[in-house]
């Protein structure tokens, strides 16, 4: 028999069925391939291990259950005593801004709870930490949630910001509507990539105004964003955050009627102890900052 095999057996008969064995797997997999797996399985052994619609474990099934089930329910238990102190690692993708201004408090309290915990920071925006999460290249993402993310991605809302105009603080600019009124917007729109979904919203709402305002500089930080306009290349497409004034030399015109953005925490199939862990902490983090 295939271990591997065994081991997607064990999900199957503990969750269920097949379609709950995969949206409880520790790691990304296909509802087809643990279909063909498990018959394999099966074959292997010349028995049907359980019937498929109502779900039910056969006496074979039963008796197999039994014997692994011990021992992949101890796993995560023998995993821990056998890592101890060493190190545990963790990677994770979000904006400068988040791995700045809130990500060190919440890995030091993670520290209380994971005294090995190494984390891996990788800066990105939505579009990227999607994939770097369907390729395993990243544990836990934090991002803008603008739109559904693949099936196999699993998400958390943390909390709504709204989205924010950055003007040179000299300009006569004193309202949303003295840019958006325009017949046509003559300043040039600062903005993360198009593909991010802070623009994306942005263009969306818009779109929907039947107003036209392409970026004019596509940078990849609100950090930078707020630097250029600062000294004077145009009006930046930011967000409102918590507890952050405007930085000298700019003003901020809030858009109380555009949506909000959501921002949330991605991660791909069933999370360790040490991510969700720190899900925890970003929600308690949110909370904080409403």
């Amino acid at each position: 028999m295939n271990i591997h095999h065994l081991e997607l057996f064990y999900y199957v008969a503990r969750h269920k069925g097949i379609a709950g064995a995969v949206r409880n797997m520790p790691y990304g997999i296909q509802q087809p391939a643990v279909s063909s797996q498990v018959i394999q399985l099966e074959n292997d052994l010349g028995t049907t291990l359980f019937q498929r619609r109502p779900f039910e474990l056969t006496a074979a099934g039963e008796e197999l259950f039994s014997f692994i089930a011990p021992f992949f329910e101890g796993l995560e238990e023998v995993s821990r005593k056998i890592r101890g102190g060493a190190a545990q690692t963790i990677r994770i993708a979000a904006s400068t801004t988040i791995f700045r201004d809130h990500l060190p408090e919440i890995l030091n309290k993670a520290r209380g709870e994971f005294a090995g915990l190494h984390p891996s920071l990788r800066v990105g925006i939505q579009p990227e930490i999607e994939q770097w999460l369907l390729a395993s290249e990243v544990d836990l993402g934090v991002t803008v949630l603008d739109s559904k993310p693949p099936t196999e991605i699993k998400t958390e809302k943390l909390l709504d910001l709204k989205m924010v105009l950055q003007v040179p603080a000299k300009t006569k600019i004193k309202t949303v509507n003295d840019i958006l009124g325009q017949d046509r917007i003559a300043q040039t729109l600062i903005s993360l990539p198009q593909n991010e979904g802070i623009c994306r919203a942005f263009q969306k709402e818009l779109a929907r105004r039947k107003i036209s305002w392409p970026i004019g500089i596509e940078l990849n930080s609100i950090d930078l964003i707020d630097t250029y306009v600062a000294n004077g290349f145009g009006i930046g497409l930011s967000l409102e955050l918590p507890g952050k004034k405007a930085s000298k030399g700019v003003r901020l015109l809030t858009l109380d009627d555009f949506p909000p953005v959501t921002i949330g925490a991605l991660w791909r199939g069933q999370p360790s102890p040490l991510t969700q862990s720190l899900v925890s902490l970003l929600k308690s983090r949110a909370s904080d900052l409403r």
